[in-house]
């Protein structure tokens, strides 16, 4: 690497989401004054993020240098592209472009977020935009949902690739076919960087087809004898036709379960990707009316969410249509790192039930493929594009590290290839590269209406919650000679069961009475700060010393 120090008008490549982790991707490209941002995701939380619902990127960069973002480019529709949308564009308003199913996600999320005044352009892969000293084209690939694009942007510095998600599916089933021809045409005109997507660059071979999984399920809908449940990931538009396919060949009618899966049909219909006859669709009392075997039902929740429909039919909470013995139960899906334990319990309820359970991604079902490419494919995209320098992006430490050693046994050198954390920025100017510059990156994280308001002190105190309850003293003091007119009451929330445990409760309240005694004795009675720091201390030791739990202490004085 050249540690030559770069000029003023240099080319600045990083991240606010998407390396070092799976989710929330964000990528940025920033030339002079012209910023260019690549997707917007988000991610959902994992257990110590106790309440949160989403996670989004950090934007405070961007927020600072509004003045010089251009737009969002959005390179397909899945929520870890998409996810962080509708809150980015609340605190900054700029075009977005993107495909056409991408913009009807979009546009789906504006609507449920009650914006208005959005600037949304279609892309389609032969497009030309330009936004500034920026000129982007782009090119057609294979993944799990259609319309994916991958993104060239021409600087006045050299040329940046960016691939979008992508597999090499030269059979797919929806006939949208990658452009290898264009990709080695973008390769041999000369690639200063590449940023290429590594999720499955511990995977070796080549991923196999969708068009597979299309046959498996055409084969498991002829062979079921009563009802069919098949769920899988709504954005999956793909594998959606296949299962209407499999459903009109074995003469079924189809309902559809779940929020998202009805919202992506009901878009995909409208900007035809999806070709349903009319009169298939069915509700649930029109299933219930029709024998078992003349229904396929299609719904979300193939990762054990609890409150998805596959999860709610398993413990047969869902109103109005239920699995019985020997209904046929298909996840066409493979859990996603983190999920295993939920899926695991959903597929204990689904064989209660009596159901006969088709799951798995290997050969022995063929029910589910990867969207992304294996290590032979992301080896193709290096090779086509030949990249002077190469980042490995969207992924886990572990598959960023794989993919710079796949780029290595493809011919780039070591030292032209640059794992990036979210905030650290790649530099280029006058053909001279350096890393050694980091901004604000992170977590912002969406719990209800609040975006970013919940922080590490509010994590903290939730988690004392869960792990040790709470204790709260409420005392009525009063206001002109400082003595307990009433109290102290002590409320139990997840510490202890009041009712056997009165005697450790007297005792908490006879502490509480003799350290406001003490207090008053030297003459701090009037300061309630010190009062209630000195019954948290004394309460918080005793609580402790009697039953070695530590639960939180909240006292509540009251001046009459």
């Amino acid at each position: 690497m050249d540690k030559k120090k770069a000029g003023t008008n240099k080319l600045s490549i990083f991240a606010l989401g998407g390396v070092y982790e799976i989710g929330k991707n964000m990528y940025v490209v920033q030339y002079e004054d012209d910023i260019l941002v690549i997707d917007c995701g988000s991610k959902f939380p994992d257990e110590s993020l106790l309440g949160i619902d989403l996670i989004i990127p950090d934007i405070s960069y961007l927020l600072e240098k509004k003045d010089k973002v251009r737009a969002l480019i959005v390179t397909h529709g899945h929520e870890d592209h998409i996810g962080g949308i509708p809150y980015f564009l609340k605190q900054l308003n700029i075009p977005v472009y993107g495909t056409s199913l991408t913009l009807g996600l979009i546009k789906g999320k504006m609507k449920e977020h009650r914006l208005s005044n959005v600037s949304l352009y279609e892309i389609k892969s032969d497009s030309s935009i330009e936004l500034g000293s920026l000129k982007l084209t782009f090119f057609r690939t294979n993944h799990s949902i259609p319309d994916c694009v991958g993104v060239v942007i021409d600087t006045p510095e050299g040329t940046v690739v960016h691939t979008g998600d992508f597999k090499f599916d030269l059979s797919p089933s929806n006939k949208q076919f990658p452009d290898i021809h264009k990709m080695a045409r973008i390769g041999e005109k000369g690639v200063l960087a590449l940023l290429s997507e590594s999720t499955n660059a511990e995977r070796p071979g080549f991923t196999p087809s969708e068009k597979l999984v299309g046959e498996r399920i055409k084969e498991a809908f002829q062979k079921a004898e009563n009802k069919i449940f098949l769920s899988t990931f709504a954005s999956n538009v793909s594998r959606l036709q296949q299962v209407v396919d499999a459903a009109i060949a074995t003469n079924r009618k189809l309902l559809l379960l779940g929020r998202s899966m009805i919202n992506v049909v009901t878009i995909a219909l409208d900007l035809g990707y999806l070709n349903i006859p009319d009169g298939m669709l069915i509700e649930a009392k029109e299933a219930n009316e029709l024998s078992r075997e003349q229904v396929a039902v299609l719904c979300t929740g193939s990762q054990g969410e609890p409150m998805a429909a596959l999860s709610r039919l398993a413990s047969s909470t869902y109103p109005h249509i239920e699995i019985m013995p020997d209904d046929t139960v298909i996840l066409a899906s493979s859990p996603i790192p983190g999920n295993e334990r939920n899926v695991a319990n959903m597929l204990n309820h689904l064989y209660m039930l009596g159901a006969h359970v088709i799951h798995g991604a290997g050969a022995a079902t063929g029910m589910h493929v990867s969207g992304h490419g294996s290590q032979e494919e992301l080896k193709l995209m290096l090779t086509l594009m030949k990249p002077k320098y190469f980042v490995p992006i969207h992924g886990e430490y572990r598959m960023l590290y794989q993919h710079k050693q796949l780029a290595e046994s493809v011919g780039i050198e070591k030292e032209q290839i640059f794992i990036l954390n979210n905030g650290d920025v790649l530099d280029i100017a006058e053909g001279h590269i350096q890393q050694n510059r980091k901004i604000m990156a992170g977590n912002t994280l969406v719990d209800g209406l609040g975006i970013g308001d919940v922080g590490n002190i509010i994590l903290r105190d939730r988690k004392h919650l869960a792990e040790d309850g709470i204790l709260v003293i409420v005392i009525t003091l009063s206001r002109t000679e400082s003595v307990i007119l009433s109290g102290p009451d002590i409320i139990s929330r997840g510490f202890i069961f009041v009712r056997e445990s009165e005697t450790l409760l007297n005792e908490v309240g006879k502490l509480v009475v003799k350290t406001i005694g003490d207090l008053q004795e030297k003459g701090n009675d009037g300061k309630w700060s010190i009062l209630k720091h000195k019954i948290k201390e004394s309460t918080s030791k005793y609580v402790y010393a009697k039953t070695k739990r530590r639960p939180m202490i909240l006292p509540i004085i009251i001046e009459v």
